[in-house]
């Protein structure tokens, strides 16, 4: 007698095969899932069942075999053929954790490579009910009849698969025995391929060996075979309490903390997902995990897992497991640790923002960049009563020498997390002080020029800073080491953010540039502070001309902005190019000599030819710093006179 599905079954294959299952294959995963599961079931009224499932690929078909708990007649009708129902459901919810199948279609993705679905089975509950056979085609339509008691004598059932045009190689011996490993290797029943064995229980983390040594040969060679890579170290994640057994391997490289992890999860045995994303916590993103759960929720298409709050559970539970890890190395094994921190110090940063007690642990061991070298935040703040610290890597390249030079004690906070560690410095370490550095505060470190002498250069500081005016940077003169560095940008958020709204204000229209001007907040702005102990600075004050001073002035900007190494404005790149061709037309200029090719001298704008006037001074004498043509000697400062500095020069003495 011939039935009909209660659904559209084409439209049901085209579903599982397109939207439900990502590939074929899990159809294979479906007959070993519903085989363990009829074996499970049985196992639950008879405990010394035989717990066997084979699978017999040939003929451009598969028979799939288990010794399960099998069905009746009545139970083909009300099971096989509907769709949502499942035999779990029936009788057995007490034992529900058991089983690995939760939504009772299995065996219908099969038609995602077969024709045909042949089914025999025979009841263990009922042993004097008559094997019955259930065969349905992807035409939608099945029958059903009853066999003679020779056509299966034992409890349990065979599932014949027919493949469908185009898919017979996958149900070909070679590709089945594949995919067998790869579903059911930690499966805890007899599991073959014809008489190739497919489970390899118990796993390679819960085996025993002859010592350390041989079981971390052992785990890394699986790693190697899982996931392709040597491990750093293998950490258990063995968690009875939450139904976890497995390991998690530290990857020997550095990855992204964006990158997720390839987490492989087995599900009783079976293989579920190789991609659990949300497994472990973000900052945990230098480990790969192999686990098996017996508490875990799969996804309909059992191809991921439930984000549900056992996962949540599970989650905060592997994560104490990697801090305890990471705990244990700092207590016992630094030379681990020091190994570890040198590949994955961003991943430990990350989680130790969160745990205070890590970063109390960590704090002599994590790396940070400071004015000192690559050192630990915990050995910094011994040397330094006041920790500073910069927010971005270019406020650190703009400050490191100069502070370096004079004492102050800066912590690059510009990569990743290392703010905010810092911040956390007092928690972890009480009594340290930390603060956030500022141009001010690098400013006030550095030495004043005499009142005498800075008042000479009034009107070249008046030049210079007339030059920079339009960049929003003042000038300022300072006595700073090191005596090579000529002159020093310096820049906060706050001047950053002000040069930001001041640029959108002018580029702005009625009422929105009106709200930008009232958004303004004591103007900070960027400053040049030229170094008065370098030689450079004194021949740039005591040029010739002021359009001269002004062109090095902007020279001495733009070598002070990429010696910052920060990104360029559109304005800062117009100003390198026009402050370089300036100078290269200064230092041109004397072609135009007498019997050169361009006549003869030119009259200087002061006056007398050739003659440079003094800012303030008589024609024809140098710039002042204090008395009239004596320039300060910085050898007061850097205990060595500049030889290149032609107003130190005792008369007579070669250049």
């Amino acid at each position: 007698m011939s039935h009909s599905f209660q659904v559209d079954l084409r439209g049901l294959v085209d579903l599982l095969s397109h939207h439900l299952y990502s590939s074929p294959k899990v159809y294979l995963r479906e007959l070993l899932q519903n085989g363990v599961d009829a074996v499970t079931a049985r196992r639950g009224f008879e405990p010394d069942a035989p717990a066997v499932v084979r699978l017999q690929p040939g003929d451009g078909g598969l028979r799939v075999e288990d010794s399960g708990v099998g069905l009746t007649e009545a139970e083909v009708h009300g099971l096989l053929a509907t769709i949502g129902r499942s035999s779990k459901r029936d009788g057995l919810e007490s034992a529900r954790a058991e089983f690995l199948g939760q939504f009772g279609i299995g065996l219908l993705a099969c038609f995602v490579v077969a024709e045909e679905i042949r089914v025999v089975s025979r009841s263990a509950r009922d042993r004097s009910a008559p094997p019955v056979e259930w065969r349905a085609r992807d035409d939608g339509s099945y029958t059903v009849r009853t066999l003679p008691d020779a056509a299966r004598t034992e409890p349990g059932t065979t599932v014949h698969l027919t493949a469908r045009a185009g898919c017979a190689d996958w149900l070909g011996a070679e590709r089945v025995t594949e995919l067998a490993r790869h579903f059911g290797a930690l499966l805890p029943y007899d599991v073959r391929v014809g008489d190739v064995p497919v489970s390899e229980r118990p796993a390679v983390w819960e085996r025993a060996y002859s010592g350390p040594d041989a079981r971390g040969a052992a785990l890394a060679a699986h790693c190697r075979e899982t996931f392709g890579f040597a491990p750093l170290d293998a950490i258990d994640l063995d968690v009875p309490l939450a139904g976890l057994r497995g390991v998690a391997y530290v990857l020997p490289t550095a990855v992204s903390p964006a990158q997720r992890g390839a987490h492989r999860v087995h599900l009783k045995g079976m293989l579920l997902t190789e991609r659990a994303d949300e497994l472990l916590p973000d900052w945990a993103f230098f480990v790969r995990c192999v686990l098996d759960s017996d508490s875990l929720r799969p996804t309909a298409s059992r191809e991921n897992l439930y984000d549900d709050d056992t996962l949540a559970a599970v989650r905060e539970v592997l994560g104490e497991r990697i801090r305890g890890w990471l705990t244990e190395l700092a207590a016992g094994d630094r030379e681990r640790l020091a190994h570890f921190l040198g590949v994955h110090h961003l991943g430990v940063k990350s989680l130790a923002r969160h745990d205070p007690q890590l970063l109390h642990v960590m704090l002599p061991w994590l790396p940070f960049e400071t004015t000192e070298g690559t050192v630990s935040l915990d050995e910094f703040a011994r040397r330094h009563p006041v920790v500073h610290f910069t927010r971005t890597a270019e406020e650190f390249r703009q400050v490191s020498a100069i502070a370096a030079a004079q004492g102050i004690g800066v912590v690059n906070g510009g990569y990743t997390y290392d703010s905010e560690l810092v911040e956390l410095l007092p928690v972890a370490r009480p009594g340290s002080v930390v603060a956030e550095l500022d141009t001010d505060t690098v400013t006030a470190h550095l030495d004043t020029v005499d009142p005498a002498r800075e008042l000479a250069l009034a009107p070249f500081l008046s030049v210079a800073n007339a030059a920079l005016e339009p960049l929003g940077c003042d000038v300022v003169l300072r006595a700073f080491q090191p005596v090579s560095v000529p002159a020093l940008h310096l820049d906060d958020r706050d001047t950053r953010h002000e040069r930001a709204r001041a640029e959108a204000a002018e580029a702005a229209d009625g009422l929105w540039a009106d709200i930008l001007g009232s958004l303004r907040a004591g103007r900070p702005r960027a400053r040049l502070v030229l170094n008065h102990l370098n030689p450079l600075v004194h021949r740039t004050a005591a040029a010739p001309d002021p359009r001269l001073a002004a062109t090095a002035v902007e020279a001495l900007y733009g070598q002070a902005l990429l010696m910052s190494q920060r990104p360029l404005r559109p304005a800062d790149s117009a100003l390198l190019n026009r402050a370089f061709l300036g100078l290269l037309d200064w230092a041109v200029r004397p072609l135009e000599g007498a019997g050169g090719p361009y006549g003869a001298v030119a009259s200087g704008p002061y006056g007398q030819a050739g003659v440079a006037p003094a800012y303030g001074g008589e024609a024809g004498v140098a710039p002042a710093y204090g008395e009239a043509g004596a320039a300060p000697d910085p050898a007061d400062r850097a205990g060595d006179r500049p030889d290149d500095d032609p107003t130190e020069r005792p008369a007579g003495e070669p250049r």
